[in-house]
């Protein structure tokens, strides 16, 4: 029988493991394993199996492992996971898609009852009907102001009642009127945290970003940055059309009041001398945007498509043979 491993030389084997993955992977899931029992780690770890590795452990010893591995390999980016370690977390680091990984994680949930002073993750609602309890259990209900009735010898809910709101405490009451009735209103696993992509850290909620949703953000940016450049008057990239249509009105209008003139305002002071022209040139176009056909257009398709009038002598008999 091999000796036991010593503590010291648990936390070398660690160390080890530890370096080796963020030498190998350059991304990294933070989540956090509350309530998470082993049994239910080891089926994450399993469905995970490939391209995914699951390390738990101390906090500090994670830090202290970063911070000396990113001395010893000059890899600076890695000291950006500390400030991540806050609380019961594990790392899940990983060569596949960040976002199926995520996803694949989010499955490994267990229901759980509602132990005495666990926070609510969710709010608890007792349905109505049958609890199969016998009349002797009505005061767990009358102490949580749950309307029953007995119906056929058992206890009956009439409406459902909002039992436990998130955020609150469980009481030893809600704890144990919900073990009577078979309820585990919680589900627990491994939540993503926080995601870390070759230095960089960002909340998963990025991950459920589409394309439709980037390019999205990036109009409504560039269209901040037009209407600030144009406010202050600063030529970028983004308002320089608008500042350059905005130069032709104002000269425009300068050779429209005054002689000043140039090829295009000479053009628009005709229109303006005889409107009469402006109507006539404009007229071609509004027939061509909607699709019609000119009068004298028309008149020829007129002409045609008028068919030849057929006597009944050319069909060989008259109309009364």
């Amino acid at each position: 029988m091999a000796p036991k491993a010593t503590k010291a030389e648990k936390k070398i084997a660690y160390d080890q493991k530890m370096c080796q993955l963020l030498d190998d992977y350059t991304q990294v899931l933070v989540a956090v394993a509350d309530n998470v029992g082993s049994n239910q780690l080891q089926n994450i770890r399993k469905g995970l199996r490939g391209d995914s590795v699951v390390l738990m452990g101390k906090n500090t010893m994670m830090k202290r492992t970063i911070r000396v591995h990113a001395e010893k390999s000059g890899n600076q980016t890695i000291l950006n996971l500390i400030p991540l370690l806050v609380g019961n977390v594990g790392l899940i680091f990983t060569k596949g898609d960040l976002k199926e990984v995520s996803e694949e994680v989010a499955k490994y949930k267990v229901g759980a009852p509602a132990r005495v002073g666990l926070v609510a993750p969710v709010d608890v609602v007792v349905p109505p009907g049958n609890t199969g309890l016998d009349p002797s259990q009505t005061s767990f209900f009358q102490v949580l102001n749950i309307p029953t009735k007995i119906n056929k010898g058992t206890v009956e809910i009439i409406t459902p009642v909002e039992l436990i709101k998130k955020g609150e405490k469980v009481g030893s009451s809600e704890a144990a009127l919900l073990a009577k009735l078979g309820i585990r209103p919680f589900s627990y696993g491994l939540v993503v945290l926080s995601v870390y992509d070759n230095g960089s850290v960002f909340s998963p909620e990025v991950l459920d970003l589409t394309e439709d949703d980037l390019v999205e953000k990036f109009a409504m940016g560039v269209s901040m940055v037009t209407s600030l450049s144009l406010a202050i008057s600063y030529p970028t990239l983004a308002a320089a059309p608008h500042m350059f249509t905005n130069a032709y009105k104002n000269v425009l209008a300068i050779a429209v009041e005054t002689d000043y003139s140039f090829p295009l305002a000479d053009k628009v002071k005709e229109y303006l001398e005889d409107p009469s022209k402006f109507a006539v040139a404009a007229a071609p176009a509004a027939t061509a945007a909607s699709g019609a056909t000119p009068p004298a257009a028309a008149k020829e398709e007129e002409k045609k498509e008028e068919p030849a009038e057929e006597s009944d002598d050319d069909l060989g008999f008259s109309l009364f043979d």
